[in-house]
């Protein structure tokens, strides 16, 4: 299951990072996959079968809506399809769905919100047309109509915030919060107030997901790695550190996750 990955419209490309497609026959998914956080909101359609997601009971599941906005991961999702697999996604930036959300962004953290509930009649009409489509050239198509006729100041982005997120991104979160601050001239606790409105993060958590996701990245493309020089790579502490951050956003630590558990969560990270 390889995901197709398609680039936004230009006067979209600011806010969507891009459109990927995941198809697979019943039975060609593997029963249970992690979703790693990545710091980006998604939009998703499920125009296949229906996913359910596992609560933190263990072993007890709940099923995802059809269509839905997923809000910012702080921890690992583990969901599984119920039959096969046809699911588009809209992958926004990290700062991207400030301009279409009609809740506080904060509130929808580790949440699948029903596009109905964000957006009343437009979304159940979005809803269907997604489902109903035939091409993921329609979907596209559909979507971009959708955002384009939401979209009302695209200046809602703060641009501490888009400049900050740039750095987070170029730096692999390597960049201490204080440093973080201090390159964009803005008190500590205004940039953390800023972060929580806009993307539904702190800046200390962002940076945490980022760097966690570029040590997936190096693993995903080796096919043995020492842990010891993985967690030096990424500047942290120590291993014990390393090790500790990474069980917090898998559940699970570097050695138990290597392998096609990790090509299988990597499927759900958004595509360069």
């Amino acid at each position: 299951m390889i995901p197709k990955i398609f680039e936004p419209a230009s006067d979209l490309a600011t806010l969507v990072k891009c459109y990927w497609t995941l198809e697979s026959p019943k039975g060609h998914t593997p029963q249970r996959n992690t979703i790693v956080p990545d710091g980006c909101m998604k939009m998703i359609f499920h125009y296949g079968d229906a996913y359910k997601r596992y609560t933190d009971e263990e072993d007890v599941s709940v099923l995802l809506p059809r269509c839905f906005v997923i809000g910012q991961l702080t921890k690992p999702l583990d969901v599984e399809p119920v039959g096969s697999t046809g699911t588009f996604f809209v992958c926004f930036h990290p700062y991207g769905f400030l301009p279409f959300a009609t809740m506080p962004i904060k509130d929808m953290e580790n949440t699948a919100v029903p596009l109905d509930k964000l957006f009343g009649t437009a979304g159940e009409e979005i809803s269907q047309k997604i489902l109903m489509a035939n091409t993921t050239s329609e979907r596209i198509r559909f979507v971009e109509d959708f955002l384009f006729n939401r979209l009302e100041d695209e200046n809602t982005i703060d641009d501490i915030v888009q400049s900050t997120v740039e750095m987070i991104l170029t730096k692999n979160g390597q960049l201490s919060i204080d440093e973080l601050s201090k390159q964009n001239n803005i008190n500590r606790r205004q940039l953390v107030r800023k972060f929580s409105s806009a993307i539904g993060l702190s800046p200390k958590q962002l940076s945490k997901t980022v760097r966690l996701q570029a040590m997936l990245k190096t693993l995903l493309h080796h096919e043995s790695t020492n842990f010891m020089d993985l967690a030096c790579q990424g500047e942290y502490f120590d291993q014990a550190h390393f090790i500790k951050d990474f069980k917090e956003f898998t559940g699970i630590t570097p050695k138990a996750f290597y392998g096609d558990h990790l090509k299988m969560s990597l499927i759900f990270d958004s595509p360069e």
